[in-house]
Parts: C-alpha cells; sequence; structure tokens
C-alpha cells in the first residue's frame, strides 16, 4: 500500500533526525512519492495544508519544520498574551456588502454640519 504525502513527510523527519526547510522536505517527500514536475507542482500547497493541521508537525523560523516531539514546549507553543491588538476603534467597521460603515458616518456628519 502506497504512503500518503504526510506519511512519507513524517518518515522523512524521522530518519533525518533534525529540522527541514519546508522546500528541502517538499522535495524529498515528492521524489520519494514518484512525482512527476507537475503532480510536485500541483501537490505542493495540498502538501502544505496537510503539514499545517496534522499535530504531529511543527513549524519553526525560517519555514522550517519538525516533528513536534522533538521541540521543547516554549518553540511550539505561540503565548498568545505577548501579541499586540490595536485599538477597536482605529479599525473601519464594514457593513454585509462590505463597504466601510465608518467611512459613512463621517460623511453624514459632514452632512448634518451644513
Amino acid at each position: 500500500m502506497k504512503k500518503s504525502m504526510i506519511e512519507t513527510a513524517y518518515d522523512v523527519l524521522a530518519r533525518k533526525g533534525k529540522p527541514m526547510s519546508f522546500l528541502e522536505l517538499w522535495d524529498i517527500v515528492a521524489k520519494e512519492m514518484g512525482f512527476n514536475q507537475r503532480q510536485h507542482d500541483d501537490n505542493i500547497a495540498q502538501f502544505y495544508s496537510d503539514l499545517s493541521l496534522d499535530g504531529r508537525f511543527t513549524s519553526l523560523p525560517k519555514n522550517t519544520w519538525d516533528l513536534r516531539t522533538r521541540q521543547s514546549h516554549s518553540k511550539t507553543i505561540i503565548d498568545t498574551d505577548s501579541l499586540s491588538v490595536e485599538d477597536e476603534e482605529d479599525e473601519p467597521v464594514f457593513d454585509e456588502e462590505g463597504e466601510d460603515e465608518s467611512s459613512d458616518a463621517d460623511d453624514d456628519d459632514k452632512e448634518d454640519e451644513e
């Protein structure tokens, strides 16, 4: 039975024993899967999605990937408390048609002043 791309990626990373760049990992997976150039090009996005969604893998800086079990907790978990949130009043408000309602409100204020 033929292995999936993601199972092949798991085997490659386990065998290499270290993080790999996404493109290097993809090239090896595609080669082991026996993909021709068109299949290589057509499957790269699906492979990235699968890699991102599979909990056995973790993304590291500079688009490198590794097995989650080999990385420390601090490298695989993002502290969301450290992320900044901009003031909500600065963000435009869009109506159902995707139009910026905040600019309409400014236009209404200008009409009231006249």
